[in-house]
């Protein structure tokens, strides 16, 4: 057995047991363990660190851990950028696109809200959901940890919130989500782009009320659905305004 020193930063402290959080700690490895095995080892997903600090020097997942190594271990910085210090991963994500588990219907239903592309069927597998991430590039959205500790899912985001409004503010914070958001642009349904119709083309398509009282109106043209600036637009537009004016 080899021995090495741990020392998680931020969020990542929340996977920890109390007596593990915001200190250094040491423990056993076992010889030939990698960076990755002891991290999801200690409980924390690979997909929620971003930077390996290993003696100092970054290092990426694959790097085996010796006796008397200090590893220092940080979620996504916010601020700062590190991209050249970056080793975990191959690269980065460069279009924002998700797949959410079963339980994450609320949340995302709020994404494509926003005109996040996110692909959700409450009877995904999690099998499914990993190789539908792998293989299109997409971010998993879970609150189970053992789905993201798959090998083959390289970025993913454990949520912490519980109610789908939270839950959206916790990734337009971690993930700077208002520089890309396209509210509206996408169908709540089909998860595919809307497009603007005339009025005369609505009018069969939607009450005659609604067809008096407004002239802006978008249609998906797969599911044929037809969406107007209601009450339910107003509330969306009031749930998204202080995530976009940041």
């Amino acid at each position: 057995m080899t021995s090495a020193t741990f020392r998680f930063y931020e969020e990542l402290n929340d996977f920890l047991p109390a007596e593990r959080r915001r200190q250094s700690f040491t423990c056993e490895c076992a010889r030939g363990a990698t960076v990755k095995h002891m991290i999801e080892a200690l409980g924390i997903p690979h997909t929620e660190v971003e930077l390996v600090l290993l003696n100092g020097e970054s290092v990426g997942f694959e790097r085996v851990i010796f006796d008397n190594d200090r590893l220092a271990v940080y979620p996504k910085f916010e601020a700062l950028d590190i991209s050249p210090l970056l080793k975990v991963r191959a690269q980065p994500l460069r279009v924002l696109r998700f797949v959410a588990d079963a339980h994450l219907g609320g949340l995302a239903s709020l994404l494509r809200m926003s005109g996040f592309d996110t692909l959700y069927d409450n009877g995904f597998e999690d099998g499914q959901i990993a190789e539908i991430a792998s293989q299109q590039g997409r971010i998993v959205l879970t609150r189970d940890r053992e789905l993201l500790k798959r090998k083959i899912i390289s970025h993913g985001c454990y949520v912490h919130a519980l109610k789908p409004s939270l839950q959206l503010r916790e990734l337009y914070e971690r993930l700077d989500l208002a520089r890309s958001a396209r509210p509206f642009s996408l169908c709540l349904h089909c998860n595919l782009p809307l497009h603007e119709i005339s009025p005369e083309l609505a009018r069969p398509l939607v009450p005659p009320r609604v067809s008096a009282l407004y002239s802006h109106f978008l249609r998906c043209d797969t599911c044929q659905r037809v969406y107007w600036e209601g009450s339910h637009w107003r509330g969306m537009c009031a749930l998204l305004a202080p995530l976009l004016d940041r």
